[in-house]
């Protein structure tokens, strides 16, 4: 018989797993609904920028398996399944402290990403179709014009003109958008506050998940001695 030790170990470890495979299904559609809302800002900040939401679902997916694989080890009281399940867990842990930690410096350096992003589209707009669209995008989701401020496109257009994303309250029978009916506000400031507190989530996350889970690991291998005790009495 399982000393009463033994066994609130053990449901502890269980309702961690069943949280663990919870939080994994969470980490998994948080980490989809920022890539698929947010990854058409790519244009400005790089495509790396956006490696960490796929990460998550990764990882999501990772926890749900390794959580589920916690819970067969405490229900039959298995210590091979218990030390796998802790190695695992301790990976997981660290790949989210990595994202933790990436989201943060990701967050300091986004300035200067979003910086070249706008300038190297800007440049390339009268060419690039798919920069038109970026433009087009960010400042109609933004409500906001050049990077800060309408001003930003007169090398571009001219009379006084701005496209027509810049215009987002245009009186009835205006059919050209001049500066006059512009968004004086430009979009680096309002993008980069933005994407800045959408990294600061993804560091939150991970972290902390990841102190939840050493919890975890330490009450596993806690598990996993009692019982290889246990055994060695038998």
């Amino acid at each position: 018989m399982p000393s009463l030790g033994i066994s609130c170990v053990r449901y502890m470890v269980f309702f961690f797993n069943f949280l663990f495979a919870i939080t994994g299904l969470v980490v998994i559609v948080t980490g989809a609904i920022i890539q698929s809302n947010y990854y058409h800002y790519s244009n400005f900040v790089g495509d790396n920028f956006w490696t960490a939401p796929i990460v998550l679902i990764v990882i999501g997916s990772i926890i749900f398996v390794v959580a589920c694989f916690g819970c067969c080890g405490a229900a039959k009281e298995s210590p091979c399944m218990i030390i796998t399940f802790s190695i695992f867990l301790g990976l997981v842990f660290l790949a989210e402290i990595g994202i933790g930690i990436a989201g943060y410096y990701k967050h300091e350096e986004l300035g200067g990403i979003l910086e070249k992003g706008f300038n190297k589209t800007l440049d390339s707009y009268a060419t690039d179709k798919g920069a038109q669209e970026a433009w087009n995008l960010v400042q109609s989701e933004m409500v906001c014009c050049g990077i800060k401020g309408p001003e930003d496109w007169e090398p571009i257009y001219k009379n006084d003109t701005v496209p027509r994303a810049c215009c987002h309250r245009m009186p009835v029978g205006v059919n050209k958008c001049t500066r006059e009916y512009a968004s004086t506000e430009g979009c680096f400031s309002k993008l980069s506050s933005y994407l800045g507190s959408k990294s600061l989530i993804l560091a939150g996350i991970g972290i902390g998940l990841a102190i939840v889970q050493l919890i975890a690991v330490l009450l596993a291998c806690c598990l996993y001695g009692s019982f290889r005790r246990q055994y060695e009495t038998v």
